[in-house]
């Protein structure tokens, strides 16, 4: 399963979004996850499987007898909402992680393998987003493999 793709949308005034075609196809009768990212301003909608694989990653990697690790957990499961697409291909945002990730009518959803993101779409709309330049001088980075002399 690969959400990949930017596709703007609205929010209605209810807090209901329609989940673009694209990505709908793919979701077909799951529940989706709802979560704030932990990092930046957004929110992230995990299709069950795949949420329930990063469960058991994260899991693997707490201590349940260990106190900050039993905080970590409770942390990540308890702040999520589990989403139901209706016939009409929408899904009710809760009002609170509509300002947790400070959107308001226009979002961005950008596919992100296996998850997908909503993004508030404002005046800069390249905020999710690096430079061209710095994304290429990352990228080139993080690649950057040894190059072999062919004399030796």
């Amino acid at each position: 399963m690969r959400f990949l793709g930017n596709i703007e949308a609205k929010i209605d005034s209810k807090g209901r979004v329609i989940i673009p075609a694209i990505f709908r196809k793919k979701i077909a009768e799951e529940q989706l996850i709802l979560r704030k990212d932990i990092f930046q301003d957004c929110l992230v909608f995990y299709p069950e499987e795949i949420w329930n694989q990063e469960l058991e990653e994260l899991k693997k990697r707490l201590n349940k007898w260990n106190k900050k690790h039993q905080l970590i957990y409770r942390q990540f499961v308890s702040d999520v909402e589990i989403l139901t697409v209706d016939a009409n291909g929408r899904v009710l945002i809760p009002k609170r992680y509509l300002q947790l990730a400070n959107i308001e009518n226009e979002v961005r959803f950008i596919g992100m393998d296996e998850k997908i993101e909503l993004w508030a779409s404002h005046d800069d709309i390249d905020s999710p987003f690096m430079t061209p330049e710095d994304f290429g001088k990352a990228i080139e980075e993080l690649m950057k493999t040894e190059t072999i002399k062919e004399d030796e």
